[in-house]
């Protein structure tokens, strides 16, 4: 239980990281908005919902540089998350069992997820940073109304008594 616990978390993390670095990116002009990187979906792991912040084109270039910037800065954080994810999974598949090996690897693992929650919380804090007051608070808004929807729902996976 506690091992699905700990896979679980890493996944959301690294999740968090990619979405953040990877979906954050800002397209240039003519670029292609289909993709999975276009603009404004830097929110979707909790960050901030730039598509509704109406943001200016000044703003953009700011944020575009930003995430580039971070990326940049980043390939080892999340180079390092991805090897200590498979050296942990490694560990955990391996026979004999051998504790030990489990133990250490899930340490590194915890540091690397550290590196990257920091990260993340890095960018959008220099992000926010680049909004008018006006915009940060519509983004507090924003933030405060999509988490009493998503407390609406209860638990992620939790079914009613119906589907029981």
């Amino acid at each position: 239980m506690k091992r699905t616990r700990v896979f679980t978390l890493a996944a959301v993390l690294a999740a968090g990281l990619l979405a953040s670095t990877t979906l954050a990116q800002v397209p240039d002009a003519g670029a292609d908005r289909r993709g999975p990187a276009r603009f404004g979906q830097f929110g979707r792991d909790g960050g901030l919902p730039l598509r509704a912040l109406n943001l200016t084109d000044a703003q953009r270039q700011q944020v575009q540089a930003l995430v580039e910037q971070s990326h940049e800065q980043n390939r080892d954080v999340v180079s390092r998350l991805r090897e200590a994810r498979d050296a942990q999974r490694k560990a955990t598949e391996a026979v004999p069992f051998d504790e030990q090996a489990i133990r250490s690897t899930t340490q590194a693992l915890v540091e690397a997820e550290t590196n990257a929650a920091i990260a993340r919380a890095k960018l959008h804090a220099e992000i926010f940073a680049l909004l008018t007051p006006e915009q940060q608070a519509q983004a507090a808004k924003l933030k405060t109304e999509r988490e009493a929807r998503q407390s609406q729902r209860g638990p992620r996976g939790a079914r009613g008594s119906a589907g029981v």
